[in-house]
């Protein structure tokens, strides 16, 4: 049962020790997806757990109108032999690596190769944009759609020059709403947080509140007042789950607050000042049978930072 009375019927079983493709990077050989193969690399390395890269490539319905129009070289072969030419860039690049490293070429469509493959893997990860094929233009489409199909935390890397960062002391931020799903996403933002030997930043987003009484300012409630008094109040349940996340890892600094804002304003503004943000899928929405909820799809678009969004995964650490 969900935090909010919902029943949780798509909660996903999640053992990291029995995922076996460990970390999964999708890779084309564009430069972005240099930087996603270097971020996953970085994981993995620090995990002690596999590195899987994958390329896909298609393998189109052949159609010609005369026999002269027949190529000498099938496409799909040629797809396939550029698939494995960057699969051989990645390893190049890849030198250097501590670790077991897999290389896996696909036939088909990208989004849902990774898509399978999250249900073997600890985590997905993946450039924002790519080779157009691949990953798309601007947002790529895997890098918008995949995590609302991924099995598994995926993490989205903006930008050529966004390599997996150091540790720093800039913190890994995470939202949180009441929701299960929500605690799910600072769980895994902790874990990331531990591996980084940073401290995690959980904020809480309290919009302010809309009235109609607004088009009569003479008759219009304290709103900010009414706002400030809920954020106090919002403060001290938060602080009860900063307490359970410190029970659960105890060995990073946590701490959270709550600002006046809408939620995806209030985390994109906080991107700035961290690592890495985590969002969950979905939070406490009206629509819950979205995919991919608002918040998680606007900080996907506008993130100017590595985003991890993070699934509803089964864990037994959850406050029932």
């Amino acid at each position: 049962m969900s935090i909010d009375g919902q029943p949780d019927h798509d909660t996903i079983p999640f053992d990291p020790g029995a995922r076996d493709l460990g970390i999964v990077v999708g890779f084309d050989g564009s430069p972005n997806s240099t930087q996603a193969l270097r971020y996953g690399a970085g994981i993995a390395a620090r995990r002690g757990v596999q590195l899987t890269v994958i390329t896909t490539y298609r393998a189109p319905v052949p159609v010609y109108g005369a026999y002269a129009a027949v190529p000498a070289q099938r496409e799909d072969e040629a797809n396939r032999r550029r698939a494995q030419t960057a699969l051989d860039e990645a390893a190049v690049l890849l030198e250097g690596h501590r670790g077991e490293v897999s290389y896996m070429t696909a036939e088909g469509d990208s989004v849902g190769t990774l898509a399978d493959a999250s249900a073997n893997a600890q985590l997905v990860v993946v450039g924002a944009r790519g080779r157009g094929g691949f990953l798309g233009l601007v947002r790529g489409s895997v890098a918008t759609t995949l995590p609302a199909h991924a099995r598994c935390p995926t993490i989205v890397v903006p930008g050529e020059d966004q390599e997996e960062p150091a540790p720093t002391s800039a913190p890994v931020v995470v939202g949180m709403d009441e929701s299960q799903r929500s605690r799910v996403a600072a769980l895994h933002a902790a874990q990331v947080a531990r591996e980084r030997g940073t401290s995690l930043l959980v904020l809480m987003a309290l919009p302010m509140p809309v009235s109609e009484l607004s088009w009569y300012p003479e008759l219009s409630p304290d709103a900010e007042g009414i706002a400030e008094r809920r954020r106090q109040e919002l403060q001290a349940v938060l602080e009860q789950d900063i307490a359970w996340i410190r029970a659960q890892v105890p060995a990073i600094e946590v701490a959270g607050e709550v600002r006046i804002g809408e939620p995806a304003v209030v985390l994109h503004d906080a991107i700035g000042e961290s690592q890495l943000t985590v969002v969950g899928t979905r939070g406490r929405g009206a629509v819950r049978r979205v995919l991919l909820g608002s918040t998680s799809r606007a900080i996907l678009h506008e993130a100017e930072g590595a985003v991890m969004i993070v699934p509803h995964l089964q864990d037994e650490r959850l406050p029932s």
